[in-house]
């Protein structure tokens, strides 16, 4: 369940005045219903959250909307899509209900399987999503599903896959990479002895947290906690293990219920 916070008053005093009064339970009310059945899970709202804000965030909200019913005129499901979102290879691009494209988000569907969005996936502001890397082959593509979120300034490159679970937390100043340079021979450069594909794999329910980076052929398990920071390279890692480190490793086990 998503809470949104607001800075609170040191005596945290809350007045109908600053609530927007009887209105403003009424707009709460409409928001957290008309939210949670885009989202398909309940959606709660601190009601400390002024009026204003929330008026604030329906309109933003609302012409988002209007920009995704221009750019995506025939499809069933439309976006909310942000101010300067760049769109290339469209009609590899396949999205659920309820789906946010981000202000300043780059989605290039330019690959083979296209890309993915399910039911409420979050693209973050700035974040780019790049199939592929060179025009000399084409790449795999993406899919992220359902109620997942992918934080703000990120890249995935997805030239040799990626795929992410449902519901799964990826924090700001991420990276994807599912490509590798081959550099076995010292005489010719780096440049020229080709790239390798492995694809990158995150599971369900994960957490992934800001600045960390996902190389080409890492497969983490559902439920599993990636430190800030953390370099994961190619390998298993298993469902509800916590990682960290550069590169990554087991720090610990989550604990059961």
């Amino acid at each position: 369940m998503q809470t949104i916070h607001a800075p609170v008053a040191p005596d945290a005093s809350v007045s109908s005045h600053a609530t927007g009064g009887r209105g403003g339970a009424t707009l709460r009310r409409w928001v957290v219903r008309r939210a949670g059945a885009l989202r398909g899970r309940p959606l709660a709202i601190d009601e400390r959250i002024g009026a204003g804000y929330l008026l604030s965030i329906v309109a933003e909200r609302g012409v988002m909307a209007a920009r995704g019913l221009v750019r995506f005129p025939a499809r069933s499901g439309r976006p909310f899509v942000g101010r300067a979102v760049r769109l290339r290879g469209k009609r590899r691009l396949v999205v659920g209900r309820g789906v946010t494209l981000g202000h300043g988000s780059l989605v290039d569907a330019t690959s083979i399987d296209g890309v993915h969005l399910g039911d409420g996936v979050t693209v973050g502001r700035n974040t780019r999503i790049e199939c592929t890397g060179s025009v000399a082959t084409l790449g795999r593509g993406m899919t992220v599903g359902a109620g997942t979120g992918l934080g703000a300034d990120s890249f995935y490159g997805c030239a040799g896959g990626v795929r992410i679970g449902d519901d799964t937390i990826v924090g700001e100043f991420v990276s994807m990479h599912s490509e590798d340079h081959l550099f076995a021979s010292r005489a010719l450069p780096i440049r020229d002895q080709g790239v390798s594909h492995r694809g990158i794999e995150v599971g369900s329910g994960c957490w992934i947290g800001s600045r960390v980076t996902i190389l080409d052929g890492a497969r983490i398990g559902d439920g599993c906690v990636i430190a800030a920071g953390a370099v994961v390279v190619a390998g298993e890692y298993p469902s509800y293990g916590v990682y960290g480190g550069v590169p990554a490793r087991l720090l610990r086990m989550r604990p059961e219920d």
